[in-house]
């Protein structure tokens, strides 16, 4: 059996934390679809279509790994998708209370799907979209905390 997880998020943008979660999933299970929410109680800087395209570029040379963003209920993307889990990343204690409510709304509405839960790599625990935004917008240098194609796209959005 094809073992396929979905990683799931607004990637606006995505960071280097993100793609250590994503890669490390790589390389647990046979395919890993990420995928972009259209989150209407937020405001992105990103439409969907550019962090698709930027999360594409991010992850062009993991092989088993494809970009593809949804609207609704993530489990019925997973069950579309066929997938047989989830991954999600956790920073730290206060990311765990959120994403236990998820993971158990996710397995009562999808009883045969799993969510795993992958504690981020040290060097990226502080790190989130929202800051890197924050500090992007004074002309700070973030190519140490996301994909080189990611601190370009910034700047051009911070002209």
């Amino acid at each position: 059996m094809t073992s396929i997880a979905v990683c799931p998020g607004s990637f606006d943008p995505v960071t280097l934390g993100h793609l250590d979660i994503i890669s490390r999933g790589a390389s647990v299970f046979d395919k890993v679809i990420v995928a972009v929410l259209h989150n209407r109680n937020k405001q992105p800087m990103f439409t969907v279509e550019e962090r698709v395209s930027l999360l594409c570029e991010a992850t062009k040379d993991l092989e088993n790994v494809e970009v593809d963003s949804f609207n609704g209920l993530l489990i019925d993307y997973v069950k579309e998708k066929k997938a047989n889990a989830i991954i999600r990343g956790l920073r730290a204690v206060s990311d765990f209370e959120y994403e236990m409510q998820a993971a158990s709304i996710n397995k009562k509405l999808g009883p045969e799907i799993e969510t795993f839960f992958m504690m981020t790599n040290n060097h990226y625990s502080y790190l989130s979209s929202s800051i890197v935004k924050e500090v992007a917008k004074y002309n700070a240098d973030v190519s140490d905390i996301v994909p080189n194609v990611v601190a370009e796209a910034l700047k051009k959005k911070f002209k």
